[in-house]
């Protein structure tokens, strides 16, 4: 990911914490020199050093067939917003866009053990709808299991973690004030947090 200096976002806690924020993500593989993707949820975990990033394809989606034979890229992206000239000062200024993105590469390994799966489903279900799990566990050992054939469950351990903040750091105190000023009282949701992220970079 192409990243000045001033817009590097390099704390791995910090890109793990907006990655557990704005999990549902893009993996991206090369299959014969054509990049696919497929958008998921996934799970985010730190343990030591190390990322460990997991989800699950379905069995039938065609980039299941070769995930794991080659590096994988997962973009976790979401808030952004349109900079317009007006929030500078000076007339000679052009339009840009404010962003924050977090590029992961890591290989995948394919979860095959039946336990496993039903842990790694369980694990997804306890994070973005813990309210479920009752109801999950009264639910039949064949049908779950019924499931797990159904899809490919991955775990991708991180080998390089690209971190970007674009918001205005290349942009002079009065400009940046401006752009904070205007989101702050916007009714448009990305640009009040971008204005927010902003803020916190000052």
């Amino acid at each position: 990911m192409y990243t000045p200096k001033h817009f590097e976002l390099t704390d791995v806690a910090e890109a793990v914490a907006f990655m557990k924020q704005y999990s549902f993500a893009t993996l991206i593989n090369v299959n014969g020199n054509i990049p696919e993707a497929t958008h998921l949820p996934f799970l985010i975990k730190q343990e030591g050093e190390q990322v460990i990033l997991s989800s699950h394809l379905a069995r039938a989606n065609p980039q299941a067939e070769y995930i794991a034979k080659g590096t994988s890229l997962i973009i976790f992206t979401e808030p952004h917003a349109y900079i317009a000239p007006t929030h500078y000062e000076k007339e000679l200024n052009v339009p840009t866009w404010n962003y924050i993105a977090i590029h992961a590469y890591g290989e995948a390994k394919i979860v095959t053990d039946e336990v496993a799966q039903l842990k790694a489903l369980e694990e997804m279900i306890a994070s973005y709808d813990a309210a479920y799990l009752q109801q999950w566990a009264g639910l039949p050992i064949d049908y779950k299991l019924k499931l797990c054939k159904a899809i490919v469950v991955f775990n991708i351990t991180v080998t390089d973690l690209q971190g970007k903040k674009k918001l205005s750091q290349n942009r002079n105190d009065a400009d940046r004030e401006s752009i904070i000023k205007a989101f702050s009282q916007s009714k448009d949701f990305n640009e009040q947090v971008i204005g927010e992220y902003m803020r916190k970079e000052k």
